[in-house]
């Protein structure tokens, strides 16, 4: 029996899932890992089957309800809402390949857990029955929960997508990072490693079709365009961060005295009415800048690799924008809590960490990704460094 994917019932999960991250926050980072325990109550709710389809085992939910779920686990803690969203992502992207590789990572209603590296960073070289891959990818995100990795190799001139058990990948130890330390983003290397070629797929397949893989999942979301996915589902840990730092300051600025005074109380200060009201105004604004996206994206996703290049460009703007609102609302909550934000112990500088290394994504460099915003609606065409 398939997970459930009603909206409500995810949405009631993830709030109280969210109360668990974030007591389990300092450990993640100090561990620089998404804790053990975390990770079994997602794999015991179905969270790593809720965006898969049904087909492949999964609870088939819509894209809105999968995003929905990533923002609210950041309001606890963005590093393990990151690592989570998509490592249930990745099993989703895994349904476009080959029929006889589906079957290997689906048997028995498995759900693979895979880092995806994308950058393509290695190479791979054609033989008989498959590819021979060397390389180093960086930012494998949940690689020490994993048990296959996706990486992405140039064949020639051209990007193909290459998934192996983890076993046949070192790991190595380099996530040592001021933000998003549960992550565990650590690199991973290969050395003329022999790949089936059913484990592989083309990069223009993968994004472009046809998707072998496709014919198994029917009126689901698989075939849908990849890139918009890839920056909704980063953007989210942004957002919600936000959020659960706006819930931190309005409840430390209800809390905190004035020092230097006789204990006037900060939620008095017409400064504080102030620094308060930008962050509500910044932080509703960001959520309506991603929802608006992705209300855009699951109403164009049908289109496949026929979507518009006015939508990509206009969810990748989104996304960025979505982050850079974030930043400014933590930014300026951070500044107006006081030195005492600072410590170690409080969530609001973990989720200013958190959000300054997010900003740190290619996707939501603004000056480029408004840029190619503006390029786009100019009618210029895209390059594939674009990213759309």
């Amino acid at each position: 029996m398939s997970p459930s994917n009603d909206p409500t019932v995810w949405n009631t999960w993830a709030d109280a899932a969210a109360i668990r991250l974030a007591e389990r926050a300092a450990d993640a980072e100090a561990l620089r890992s998404v804790p053990e325990a975390t990770v079994r109550e997602a794999a015991e709710a179905g969270y790593f089957h809720l965006l898969a389809p049904t087909t492949a085992g999964g609870a088939g939910a819509s894209l809105t309800t999968f995003l929905e779920v990533g923002r609210r686990l950041a309001r606890g803690c963005p590093s393990s809402a990151w690592t989570l969203s998509f490592l249930a992502l990745h099993a989703w992207l895994l349904c476009r390949f080959e029929p006889q590789l589906q079957a290997e990572l689906f048997r028995g209603g498995a759900m693979p857990l895979a880092p995806a590296p994308l950058a393509p960073t290695g190479r791979a070289e054609a033989v008989e029955g498959g590819y021979r891959i060397t390389g180093r990818w960086e930012w494998a995100t949940g690689v020490n929960h994993a048990d296959w990795v996706m990486v992405n190799a140039m064949e020639g001139p051209m990007p193909r997508f290459c998934v192996l058990p983890l076993a046949d990948v070192a790991v190595e130890d380099v996530w040592r990072t001021a933000g998003m330390a549960a992550t565990g983003s650590n690199t991973v290397t290969a050395t003329d490693v022999f790949v089936p070629a059913y484990r592989t797929l083309s990069g223009l397949q993968m994004k472009f079709g046809p998707m072998p893989g496709l014919a198994l999942h029917p009126g689901s979301s698989v075939g849908y365009a990849m890139s918009p996915a890839l920056a909704l589902v980063a953007a989210a840990p942004a957002l919600g961060a936000a959020e659960g730092a706006l819930a931190a300051f309005t409840a430390r600025m209800k809390a905190k005295t004035q020092a230097y005074t006789a204990g006037a109380k900060q939620s008095d200060a017409p400064a504080t009415h102030l620094r308060l009201g930008e962050a509500l105004a910044t932080v509703r604004a960001a959520a309506l800048v991603w929802e608006d996206a992705v209300a855009l994206y699951e109403r164009e996703g049908p289109a496949g690799a026929a979507i518009g290049v006015d939508t990509l460009a206009a969810v990748r703007l989104a996304a960025a924008h979505t982050v850079r609102l974030a930043g400014e609302a933590v930014n300026g909550m951070c500044a107006a809590a006081g030195a005492s934000s600072g410590f170690l112990t409080s969530p609001l500088q973990r989720h200013l960490r958190d959000v300054q290394m997010i900003r740190g994504h290619v996707v939501f460099d603004w000056d480029r990704a408004a840029q190619i915003g503006g390029r786009i609606a100019l009618g210029f065409e895209p390059t594939p460094a674009d990213l759309l």
